[in-house]
Order: C-alpha cells, then sequence, then structure tokens
C-alpha cells in the first residue's frame, strides 16, 4: 500500500526514511491559523491539526495509508505558536529561558477511513539565556517557522539543560516510536 507524509518538513521526511519505507511526501492544504482561535488545550490543538494534515491529503489520496504530524508548545497552559519572523523568535526565546516547557507531538495516520492518532509529550528546560545569545541563536538558525522558535535538530539543542521524553524522535517532529506500531499493526513490514 501506498505511504504518503502529510507534510513538505525535511525534517519529518528524514525521521521517516529511517524507517526504510518507500513514501511520497504531499503537502497538506491546511489553514492552521483557523485551528489556533478554538478553545483548544495545547496537546488538543496538536492532535486536532495532526489529525487535520492527514485528512486533508486522504481526501484526495484514499488508497493510501497518510500520516499527518503537527507540534505544539506550551509554557504555562498557553500555547506558542510559529513566530513567523525573528523578533517574535526572539519574544519567545525570551519567554522560554530559564524555563520547563511541554512540546506536544501528535501523529494522525489515515488508513481507509479509520484514523489512528497518537501523541507524544517532551518537556524542556530551557537554560537561563541572555539577549546576545537569544539574537546570535535566531540569526544562525533563523527558527521563525517552528513552534518555540527552536530547532533542537541544530544548534537549538544548545539552548536546553534538560530534555525529558519517551521518544527522542517525536523533539524533530515524527515519534518513530509509537508511528511503527501503529504502521505495523496496519501491515506495513517494518524492519
Amino acid at each position: 500500500m501506498k505511504i504518503i507524509l502529510a507534510s513538505t518538513s525535511v525534517y519529518r521526511r528524514e525521521l521517516l526514511g529511517r524507517l526504510g519505507l518507500e513514501f511520497e511526501c504531499l503537502a497538506p492544504e491546511v489553514d492552521e491559523s483557523m485551528f489556533s482561535e478554538l478553545p483548544l488545550a495545547p496537546a488538543d490543538l496538536a492532535s486536532r491539526l495532526a489529525q487535520e494534515k492527514a485528512r486533508a491529503v486522504a481526501a484526495n489520496r484514499p488508497e493510501a495509508i497518510v500520516i499527518g504530524a503537527d507540534q505544539v508548545v506550551e509554557l504555562a497552559g498557553k500555547t506558542l505558536g510559529k513566530p513567523g519572523d525573528q523578533e517574535k523568535a526572539r519574544q519567545q526565546l525570551r519567554m522560554l529561558a530559564g524555563k520547563t516547557h511541554c512540546l506536544h507531538t501528535a501523529v494522525t495516520v489515515w488508513m481507509a477511513g479509520a484514523e489512528y492518532s497518537l501523541i507524544n509529550e517532551t518537556r524542556l528546560r530551557m537554560r537561563p539565556l541572555d539577549d546576545g545569545e537569544i539574537y546570535r541563536y535566531v540569526t544562525l538558525d533563523d527558527p521563525i517557522h517552528c513552534a518555540g522558535s527552536y530547532m533542537v535538530e541544530r544548534a537549538g539543542i544548545s539552548l536546553f539543560d534538560e530534555v525529558e521524553t519517551s521518544d527522542f524522535t517525536s523533539i524533530t517532529g515524527l515519534p518513530l516510536l509509537g508511528l511503527s506500531g501503529v504502521l505495523r499493526s496496519l501491515g506495513v513490514a517494518i524492519p
């Protein structure tokens, strides 16, 4: 059966590629801003966005297994979205510096009208940062399209003191431990 990753993320593509599967990537046509206005808890928002991305691609490719994923950063019960520009990224990093926050990574696998969803929660403690460090980091990685304004798969890992998770791959966008289990249960051969 054909597998489609409902994402244009290079990092998600690389992660799914680790499983040795043949798949294609398609951009989901989902207006994420529409969902950020809904009164959803951060984890529920991540799950809803993953679900909507999978559904959007599955609507045009019903014969395939479709994988949708999304991440939402939560600080003190509030959602931090993608900053969109470098100034907002610096503002987000100032808020996160010296604090622990949660990264909710959700996945929905769609197959033949059925959906299988999972979510991984990662707790990250960002070390205290001064404005010089924040400026240098944002200039280096330009994390304007990343929830929380950091990229742990790049220099962003240096911003943290501690990371607690049951699946380290979830931090970069796709929890492979849980996803592998779902795909195997659907009959996909994974080594």
